[in-house]
């Protein structure tokens, strides 16, 4: 987690993803139409490691269903039962989560 949403942090998540998950064969990844994503440097990540790019329409909410249930989720179990004091401990809880869902 960072305090901004920049490529570098789309480029770790996925790269994050492609190492645990040991993917065979294509896997579609599935994004909003931030810069992030449309950037260079992500469809070239994407085609190195055989991810197929997907995104979603201008103001379709229904393409990203899938993340927005997993981040109300999130926010319901963990985020609003507790006040963070620190940065560093919301990054370990978000990971945590992140973890026993996988």
């Amino acid at each position: 987690m960072k305090t901004s949403l920049h490529r570098e942090i789309v480029l770790d998540a996925l790269l994050m993803a492609v190492w645990r998950r040991k993917l065979k064969g294509t896997v579609l990844a599935h994004s909003d139409q931030g810069s992030q994503y449309g950037s260079f440097d992500c469809w070239k990540f994407l085609k190195k490691h055989n991810l197929e790019p997907s995104m979603s329409r201008r103001g379709n909410c229904w393409d990203n269903a899938v993340a927005e249930s997993f981040l109300s989720s999130l926010k319901k179990e963990r985020d609003r039962r507790k006040v963070y004091h620190t940065a560093e401990e919301a990054k370990a809880e978000v990971f945590d989560y992140i973890v026993d869902v996988l």
